[in-house]
C-alpha cells in the first residue's frame, strides 16, 4: 500500500511504545509500531507528543478585536452587552470579515481543526455575521471545520424580529440554535425564549447551544435555567443534542442544591462549555472581599458524569480584552483556577479541549486518533503527554484531512555574556 502520509514514531500515551500513523484518502488507516509500507509524505514526530486537533466549541469571531475601539470600563456583563449592541450598529461586512478571518486564522495557526461560532442574530446586526461566517466556513474548508450557531445575543422576545431573523439563519444554512434567556426582562420571557429555540430546533434537526446561568449567584431566576433547559431536553426526546456555555452560577450554589442539578445535567446528556478568559474576567465584579471566581464547578461535573469542555469564547472584545485563539493557553488557565494541577486533573483538561469538545459538537467516531478517524493531527514539540499543558508547545506540524496546514520550526539562540 502506498500511503498520502505516514507520521513516523509519534507518542500518543506516556505509558506506550511510539506508533507511526498511515494515513489515505483524509482518514487514519493504520496505526502501528511500524509502518514498512511508502508514503507519498513522511513527517517524523521523533518521540514528539502527537494529539488529535484542538476543538473550539464556542467560539464569538464576529465580534473579535473590538476592545480598543470601545474598552469596557466597568468590566461588567452588563457593559460588555451594552458596549457590543453600540459597536454593532456600525459594523460593515469587510470590517467583520477581516475581524473574524483573523481569528479564524490565529485558530488554525494554534492548531484547531474543529470550531464552532456564535455569531450574533438581531435586530442591530441582523444576518450579517452569519453571512460572513457561512462565506468564512467554505473558504476554510481545507484548514478548519466551521459549524456556526445562530445566537441572538439581544434576546428573541426583548427584541421583536430576532425570531423571523433566526428563520431565516436556518434557511441560510447554520448548524445550529442557540440561544441566551439571561437577556430577557422576565423569568416567564426567559423559559419562553427556551421555548421558541426547542421548537425551531425540533422542526429541523438541529442541535441547541445556549448561553446560560451567567451570574455570580442564583438571585435572579433567569440565571438559574439549568433545570428547566435540561428537563425540556429529556421532554423532547434531545439528550445528548444540548450545550450550555457559561453555567457560572452552579459555582455559585451551595454543593449540596446543586448536586441533583449536575445528575439532571448527566442524564439529559447536556454538554457544559467553561469558558474560563471571560468567566474570570467578568464574574465577581461586585465583591469587596471573598472573591468569587465565576467558574462552574468543572470537577463535579465531571465527577457527575457530565461531558465538560472548555473554549476561548472570546477574543480582545468587552467581553475578553485578551486572547490569542489559542486553546492550550486556555486550558493552562482553567488548569490555574479550577485547581486541577494533578497529573490526572490536567489530563482530564486535555481530554476537554479534544474528545470532550468534539463530542459536545457532534463530531462522534470520525474524532481521534484511531483506524476510521479523520486526520486532523497536531504534532507538538514536547515528548510527553502529561506535559503538553505546562509546556505550551510549538505546534510543530497541524495536519487536516491528511495534509500539512501549518509548520513552525523555531530557532532560539540564546548569548551568555562574554560568549
Amino acid at each position: 500500500m502506498v500511503f498520502d502520509l505516514i507520521v513516523r514514531q509519534a507518542r500518543l500515551e506516556d505509558d506506550r511504545p511510539l506508533v507511526d500513523l498511515g494515513i489515505l484518502d483524509g482518514r487514519i488507516n493504520r496505526v502501528a509500531p511500524r509502518i514498512a509500507d511508502v508514503s507519498q509524505q513522511e513527517l517524523r514526530a521523533d518521540g514528539r507528543v502527537v494529539v488529535p486537533g484542538l476543538v473550539e466549541s464556542h467560539i464569538h469571531p464576529d465580534k473579535a478585536f473590538l476592545e480598543e475601539r470601545m474598552p469596557n470600563r466597568s468590566g461588567t456583563l452588563q457593559e460588555a452587552i451594552r458596549n457590543t449592541g453600540i459597536l454593532k450598529s456600525r459594523y460593515t461586512r469587510e470590517d467583520v470579515q477581516a475581524r473574524a478571518e483573523r481569528v479564524l486564522d490565529w485558530a488554525v495557526r494554534r492548531g484547531t481543526t474543529h470550531m464552532r461560532a456564535h455569531p450574533d442574530i438581531d435586530p442591530i446586526e441582523r444576518l450579517l455575521g452569519v453571512e460572513v461566517l457561512l462565506a468564512l466556513r467554505e473558504s476554510h474548508r481545507d484548514l478548519l471545520d466551521l459549524q456556526i450557531v445562530a445566537f441572538p445575543q439581544e434576546g428573541i422576545l426583548k427584541s421583536p424580529g430576532t425570531e423571523a431573523l433566526l428563520r431565516e439563519a436556518v434557511r441560510l444554512g447554520v448548524d445550529a440554535i442557540g440561544g441566551c434567556p439571561y437577556n430577557e426582562a422576565s423569568i416567564g420571557d426567559a423559559q419562553r425564549h427556551v421555548d421558541i429555540c426547542f421548537a425551531l430546533a425540533l422542526r429541523h434537526g438541529l442541535p441547541l447551544d445556549f448561553h446560560a446561568d451567567f451570574a455570580d449567584d442564583a438571585a435572579d431566576p433567569r440565571y438559574v435555567m439549568t433545570e428547566y433547559i435540561a428537563r425540556k431536553a429529556i421532554a423532547e426526546g434531545y439528550r445528548g443534542r444540548v450545550n450550555l456555555g457559561h453555567v457560572t452560577t452552579l459555582g455559585a450554589m451551595d454543593p449540596d442544591d446543586a448536586a441533583p442539578l449536575y445528575e439532571l445535567l448527566a442524564a439529559a446528556q447536556v454538554s457544559v462549555i467553561v469558558l474560563p478568559a471571560t468567566d474570570l474576567h467578568l464574574g465577581g465584579r461586585g465583591d469587596r472581599r471573598n472573591v468569587r471566581r465565576g467558574l462552574a464547578p468543572v470537577k463535579a461535573l465531571l465527577s457527575a458524569g457530565v461531558n465538560v469542555a472548555y473554549s476561548s469564547n472570546n477574543v480582545r472584545n468587552a467581553f475578553t480584552p485578551f486572547g490569542l485563539a489559542d486553546m492550550l493557553q486556555v486550558g493552562l488557565l482553567l488548569c490555574h483556577t479550577a485547581h486541577m494541577g494533578s497529573p490526572a486533573e490536567q489530563a482530564a483538561v486535555l481530554r476537554m479541549g479534544t474528545v470532550n469538545g468534539a463530542r459536545a459538537i457532534g463530531l462522534g467516531d470520525r474524532y481521534g486518533i484511531a483506524p476510521g478517524c479523520q486526520a486532523d493531527l497536531l504534532v507538538l514539540d514536547t515528548a510527553r503527554v502529561a506535559d503538553v499543558l505546562v509546556d505550551q508547545p510549538d505546534r510543530r506540524y497541524v495536519i487536516k484531512r491528511g495534509n500539512v496546514t501549518v509548520t513552525t520550526v523555531r530557532t532560539v539562540t540564546v548569548n551568555r555574556a562574554g560568549e
